[in-house]
């Protein structure tokens, strides 16, 4: 760990000389080399900030060892306590900077959100879900773009699909993969019986040219007439698009907007993003199949949280957590959840990465 560290230093201070010499950089290497720079300093203080810990930590001991005056020994001692716990903890967050980055971290994301078994409550519940996310996002004061969204006759959403754009959204917003269960009465269950159903979330990060090429030879472009509520407009142009992907055969709709232009740009920017996590889950999966082959299997539920309404709880079943505030989560208070799961993730990525 220390030898990496080190290395980051050195980086730091050949930064540090390069950007001493704007002109030889060039504009565009110059910003780079200034965000890296911001980047590396963090580090390179909490390092600087280890060594002088260890510094006071070698000099209280010394005194421990060798001094004559009990009063001094028994403040080095103290010393000694208060720095061993503040050299743990900066040890701690040293490995923490040492952790590979996800490189979707600061990407924006899609989010589409399905209604699973359990018929019209199914429904509502993926509507109650789509709604908690949407709470969430303007909390953190992240941008929701409607993509398409399919409503039942009951006020439920059969699937609902829209872009969440913000800072770190990816980092955030990716714990939420998976299946969702709610236990409730339905508004419809005479009998007060508490019925169980599901909704499935998917969340993948919005893909950059740079990181998906779509080729115009590649994709089918069907354009017909919008259908649902929308107003004037709606049944009377053709401003709806679907698109086919030929080589893997996805399909993607869009008719949020009345404009066609609008319409397919959406649908690109959807396909582009399925297509990005068909190829981050095909290396995914051959990761993963390799670590079975050493370690077993280790597969979670598909079930990662439930919902209980009767007793006002939620359960994420990943990490073992239960909260006692449904209301407050459904309204989008979902810090303390994802906030937990981060960190049960990044020591979990600790045990492996850095000895």
């Amino acid at each position: 760990m220390f030898d990496r560290l080190r290395q980051i230093e050195e980086r730091f201070q050949e930064i540090a000389r390069l950007l001493s010499e704007p002109a030889v950089t060039g504009p565009a290497e110059y910003a780079r080399l200034r965000k890296e720079h911001a980047d590396l300093a963090v580090v390179v203080q909490r390092f600087a900030d280890y060594r002088h810990q260890l510094a006071r930590l070698a000099e209280a001991r010394r005194i421990l060892a060798d001094d004559a005056d009990r009063e001094l020994r028994e403040l080095a001692q103290l010393e000694i306590d208060e720095l061993s716990t503040r050299q743990a903890v900066l040890e701690d967050e040293l490995r923490n900077f040492l952790l590979p980055k996800d490189p979707n971290d600061e990407k924006n994301v899609l989010v589409e959100v399905r209604a699973g078994t359990g018929g019209d409550e199914a429904g509502l519940f993926a509507a109650g879900v789509a709604r908690m996310y949407m709470k969430y996002a303007e909390r953190q004061r992240w941008k929701v773009e409607l993509i398409s969204s399919s409503p039942t006759g009951v006020g439920g959403l059969k699937e609902i699909v829209f872009f969440v754009q913000g800072r770190g959204v990816w980092s955030r917003l990716k714990f939420e993969r998976g299946v969702h269960r709610v236990q409730r009465v339905p508004v419809t269950e005479s009998s007060g019986r508490v019925h169980t159903s599901t909704a499935t979330v998917a969340v993948l990060p919005e893909a950059e040219d740079v990181d998906i090429k779509v080729e115009e030879k590649d994709i089918r472009v069907d354009v017909y007439r919008s259908s649902g509520p929308g107003g004037q407009g709606v049944n009377t142009t053709d401003s709806a698009v679907r698109i086919t992907h030929v080589p893997t055969g996805l399909v993607v709709t869009c008719q949020d907007e009345r404009s066609q232009i609008k319409n397919r740009a959406k649908a690109m920017r959807v396909l582009k993003a399925r297509l990005l996590e068909r190829a981050q889950q095909d290396q995914a999966a051959a990761i993963a199949a390799d670590r079975r082959s050493q370690v077993g299997t280790g597969e979670r539920s598909e079930r990662i949280r439930t919902y209980n309404f009767p007793q006002a709880r939620v359960t994420d079943h990943r990490i073992g957590l239960t909260l006692h505030r449904l209301p407050a989560i459904l309204e989008g208070d979902l810090d303390e959840l994802i906030d937990a799961l981060a960190a049960a993730e990044r020591a979990e990525r600790l045990e492996h990465v850095v000895p």
